[in-house]
């Protein structure tokens, strides 16, 4: 079974064992993509299908978008490209040939395409240049899409889940004939990633405001979430954009309003992606492997038999069967490992690993008393609970482990938000503690760098519900009127 290494000794190690061992993901033949393995999709499956009900609820629907971009509409937006140029593959080709001098497949020469293409980075430029086609009226608008995708962003340093070449996400794109409906349906977003991250995935996040240099490119506003991990580090978990009218200009995308005159088109993004594998995993795992909110287990409780002979595991099979229909007509998903060739140990071992949410096991002696034991993964509690209890204990733990959970990861973000009200404390929270830091800050990009420059520090948010409080710069000393938060991310 697994041994992983601590968080203490090497939480990057840790992370990466976590990711490996318990079947998550693993790294590809291809440099810098990864493998999603059948357990982690299952998460990513859950949190997916979570998010796809609040979009809809929300009056959004599912549309699809070409993989390829012309590279001429990735330059109409001048921030846009500047902001994706290093990231993009690029297809320049069409066709493969045999090479005759060696046997080996080559680029024909003479499949040059025309105009290259772009593997999608974003899909802001191929659906802003769609829409131009859907939208004359503001009978037409407002136009509510998402998409549910793959990405690719060309990463020279990469982590499983954390930041691959290739990833999973979803992006909204929508189309409004007012600024106010536009903000408004951006903020709205905001609060719907917010939502499944405390609710679903028991990660309390801090909504906010990004600045101009950490805004998305081609945006006038960015909101986000920004989680804390237990390693002190700032995660980004989903990020909503008001597009104001950029990319309407840019692809000449106007309506008629109701009084006859034309405008641009008003827009947002908003998009989170497998990245929040990565944060469940650091917000909630501990030195023994993953631990999942019960809400997003693919499997929240296991029963273990444990037995000498066929006669003995017959029979708590029958008990074990009992057990799992009652859960399953509540709505608990539960497997039943009866596998003969693993250990009663090395079962236990795996699912802790896996972290599923509740453990349930049963020997002959439970079956004279009518008892079983109940083990909780969240705090590794044990008790021995009567049969008849078990299904409605067990329930009320789905409430418990995960509403813990939520409870653990914001104490510990709490704890890790501390003021600097100078350079010299500002340096020494980074150096002996990490987490956030809540400083002054004078509004200057300038500013922004230099510190980024010198500690590797950025701002990772405005908070959206921060009071005014007169101060003066952390770095420079210059009169402040507001508090932000800053970090190490990832």
């Amino acid at each position: 079974m697994a041994n992983l290494t601590t968080r203490e000794a090497d939480y990057s190690k840790w992370y990466n064992e976590i990711v490996e061992q318990a079947d998550l993901a693993q790294h590809s033949d291809v440099k810098g993509c990864m493998v999603i393995k059948p357990y982690g999709y299952a998460i990513w499956e859950n949190m997916r299908d979570v998010l796809d009900r609040f979009f809809k609820e929300t009056g959004h629907q599912n549309a699809y978008f070409p993989l390829f971009i012309p590279k001429s509409y990735m330059s109409r937006e001048a921030a846009h490209v500047e902001g994706f140029a290093k990231e993009c593959a690029v297809v320049t080709h069409y066709r493969l040939k045999v090479d005759e001098a060696t046997g080996g497949i080559i680029v024909d020469p003479d499949a040059k395409l025309a105009e290259e293409l772009i593997v999608r980075p974003t899909s802001e430029t191929i659906i802003w240049n769609t829409y131009k086609g859907w939208i004359q009226s503001y009978r037409d608008l407002p136009i509510l899409i998402n998409q549910w995708a793959n990405v690719v962003r060309w990463e020279m340093r990469t982590r499983l889940f954390l930041r691959t070449s290739e990833f999973l996400w979803q992006e909204g794109h929508t189309a409004h004939s007012t600024k106010t409906e536009a903000i408004q349906e951006a903020r709205m977003m905001l609060d719907v990633y917010e939502k499944f991250a405390e609710e679903w995935m028991a990660m309390p996040v801090i909504k906010g405001v990004k600045t101009a240099n950490e805004r998305f490119a081609g945006a006038e506003d960015t909101y986000c979430i920004e989680a804390l991990m237990q390693d002190g580090k700032a995660l980004q978990a989903g990020t909503s954009h008001f597009l104001g009218q950029n990319f309407a200009k840019a692809f000449d995308v106007k309506f008629a309003s109701k009084e006859g005159t034309m405008d641009y088109v008003w827009a947002t993004s908003w998009g989170v992606s497998t990245r929040l594998m990565g944060a469940l995993i650091m917000t909630h795992s501990d030195d023994k492997g993953l631990v999942v909110p019960p809400k997003l287990a693919p499997l929240q409780v296991v029963i273990v038999p444990i037995y000498k002979d066929d006669s003995q595991l017959e029979q708590i099979g029958e008990v074990a069967h009992g057990i799992m229909k009652e859960l399953k007509a509540k709505g608990i998903s539960v497997k039943y490992d009866d596998d003969d060739s693993k250990r009663s140990g090395w079962k236990f071992a795996e699912y802790e690993l896996k972290g599923i949410p509740v453990r349930l096991a049963m020997g002959p002696r439970d079956l004279e008393n009518k008892t079983i034991e109940v083990v909780r993964r969240d705090t590794g509690e044990k008790q021995l609970v009567a049969l008849d209890s078990v299904v409605g204990l067990v329930e009320q733990l789905m409430v418990d482990i995960q509403q813990n959970l939520f409870n653990r990861a914001k104490d510990f973000r709490t704890a890790n938000i501390t003021k600097a009200e100078n350079w010299d404390e500002f340096l020494s929270i980074l150096k002996n503690k990490g987490g956030f830091i809540s400083a002054h800050w004078d509004g200057t990009s300038e500013t922004e760098d230099k510190i980024k420059e010198l500690t590797k520090a950025t701002i990772r948010c405005i908070p959206l519900d921060a009071e005014q409080e007169e101060g003066m710069c952390v770095y420079s000393g210059a009169p402040s009127h507001q508090r932000v938060l800053f970090a190490i991310a990832y």
